[in-house]
C-alpha cells in the first residue's frame, strides 16, 4: 500500500475562478468556481490540488469533510516536494 500525506483545506466553493488562495488558519484555501451540489465543490478541490501539484486528480483522495467546508484531503508522498512549496 502506498503512504500518504494528508492535507487540511478549506474549500470555498462559487469562486470566480480556481485557485490556490494561500493559508488560513493552518489550513490550505482552495477557492473554486463549482456550487456544493452533488459533490462538484469537492472533485473541483481534488482536481486542483491535483493541477497544484503536478499529479492526477484520482490521486487526490477526500478523507473527511464530504458535507463541510472544511476537508482532509490525501495525497501520495512522491507529491510531497510539491506540497512543500505550496504550503510555504
Amino acid at each position: 500500500m502506498q503512504e500518504r500525506i494528508e492535507v487540511q483545506v478549506r474549500v470555498i466553493p462559487r469562486a470566480r475562478v480556481d485557485r490556490v488562495a494561500g493559508i488560513r488558519a493552518g489550513r490550505l484555501v482552495l477557492r473554486v468556481a463549482a456550487p456544493p451540489v452533488d459533490g462538484a465543490a469537492n472533485r473541483a478541490a481534488q482536481d486542483l490540488l491535483g493541477k497544484a501539484l503536478g499529479i492526477r486528480a484520482a490521486d487526490v483522495r477526500l478523507e473527511l469533510g464530504t458535507t463541510t467546508r472544511d476537508k482532509v484531503l490525501s495525497v501520495p508522498r512522491g507529491a510531497g516536494p510539491a506540497l512543500a512549496r505550496l504550503l510555504k
